[in-house]
């Protein structure tokens, strides 16, 4: 199993959304673009996000069992995936890639 490297590259912010149909919440998405994660094999990575978790959290488990070409091959890197958050106020962009070190058992 290998381990697999998790960029942030995007974090978007709809603040219309926001007004219309979001509560006030104390501590909204921590994430920060160009923070990077690694995950070994199914464990998720210390700090990141459980939510973003648990929508990356199938992939991470591919990559690191050497699946690739996801989506019929629309990565430049077939050992690759480009994936957001469910958050739909404040969604994150991913770059999720398998690397060639493996995982700690």
């Amino acid at each position: 199993m290998k381990k697999v490297r998790i960029t942030v590259i995007r974090k978007a912010c709809y603040e219309d959304l926001i007004a219309l149909y979001e509560n006030p919440i104390e501590e909204p998405c921590m994430m920060e673009e160009g923070q990077v994660f690694v995950a070994e094999g199914w464990r998720r990575p210390e700090g990141f996000c459980e939510s973003a978790w648990e929508t990356l959290s199938p992939f991470v488990l591919g990559l690191a069992h050497g699946a690739e070409g996801f989506y019929d091959g629309w990565m430049k890197n077939p050992r690759s995936v480009l994936l957001s958050c469910n958050d739909g106020f404040r969604p994150v962009s991913f770059f999720v890639e398998a690397l060639d070190e493996d995982a700690e058992p």
